[in-house]
């Protein structure tokens, strides 16, 4: 299927040809063309849907249980959070980093980029 950010797209107040952007939101990298006279910005609706469906994910309160295994507390991780990382990046099998962000609050990071980003070594087997 053809992506109809591939096409010439005209700014519909200048009829102006307007212009590739990506920028950064909440860690999305989000596509858009950009009018360079009215900045009049529009966003691909393949990545304004993620951002959506991330967006409705953050607000949810999930509510799991702390298990004991072996010498170790394990917590579930909902289904459709797993779900939406797999569809933007793999994430199964993968390492991912724990943190203690604050008293009663801890941190997980998905994906190798995220920890290299924060100086981790990241390899996989």
């Amino acid at each position: 299927m053809m992506d109809i950010f591939n096409q010439t797209i005209l700014c519909e107040k200048c009829n102006v040809k307007m212009h590739k952007q990506e920028f950064s939101k909440n860690g999305f990298i989000l596509r858009a063309v950009v009018c360079p006279k009215c900045s009049q910005k529009i966003i691909h609706p393949g990545d304004l849907a993620n951002y959506e469906n991330f967006e409705n994910l953050k607000r949810k309160d999930f509510h799991v249980k702390l298990r004991i295994v072996g010498n170790s507390y394990a917590v579930s991780i909902p289904k459709e959070i797993v779900e939406f990382m797999n569809e933007q990046d793999n994430v199964m099998d993968d390492m991912v980093r724990l943190c203690f962000d604050n008293m009663n609050r801890l941190s997980l990071m998905f994906g190798h980029e995220e920890l290299n980003k924060r100086g981790i070594a990241y390899e996989k087997e």
